[in-house]
């Protein structure tokens, strides 16, 4: 039996398969058989909704084994930190991973449909892993917004991957050895 992995993409137009194929390619590629990654299309991609995300995301949320990773890039982490902190799951994660995720709050970015996030706010165990992820040469979601999500989820483990773009130049090596080694099945 294979090990799932929710991979939840970024927003903008052709995003899911001009940009973030790459990504999911590089960590099927990476965590070899043992993993099935699940890479769903999120509605509207060009033009974000959260009321629309949030029930593709717990529509595909339902459908997980217990233990699930669940995994989250850019505007899709931040959505994927957010409908877990407000209606978490009947079948827990093995561990929340964010890669170049925007803040959405105080000192990140602004949002009318999102509340911000705050420590208090999230109805996560907290023994569930949480790990974020951001490239230093990111020019897109400044680097800052990994201290924002550190100062909010306190448990949280950080990594800053030297020279690394937004897309973390389509390398998904690091976080996948993070999976393997750290991430197992309890």
């Amino acid at each position: 039996m294979t090990r799932q992995v929710l991979f939840v993409q970024g927003g903008g137009a052709g995003v899911h398969d001009g940009w973030d194929d790459k990504l999911v390619r590089s960590l099927e590629r990476e965590l070899g058989e043992e993993y099935t990654v699940i890479y769903p299309r999120m509605p509207d991609e060009a033009s974000p909704s959260y009321p629309a995300w949030k029930t593709a995301l717990l529509d595909e949320l339902s459908r997980l084994d217990e233990g699930a990773i669940v995994i989250g890039h850019s505007i899709g982490g931040a959505v994927l930190i957010h409908v877990l902190a407000e209606q978490y799951p009947r079948q827990k994660p093995g561990a929340i991973l964010l890669l170049a995720a925007p803040f959405l709050g105080e000192g990140g970015w602004q949002s009318d449909e999102i509340a911000p996030l705050t420590h208090s706010a999230t109805g996560f165990p907290a023994d569930i892993p949480v790990l974020l992820y951001h490239g230093s040469a990111d020019d897109e979601v400044p680097a800052e917004h990994l201290q924002l999500y550190a100062k909010a989820l306190p448990s949280a483990t950080t990594r800053v991957l030297a020279q690394r773009d937004h897309q973390l130049n389509n390398d998904l090596s690091d976080i996948a050895t993070d999976i393997r080694r750290d991430l197992q099945p309890r």
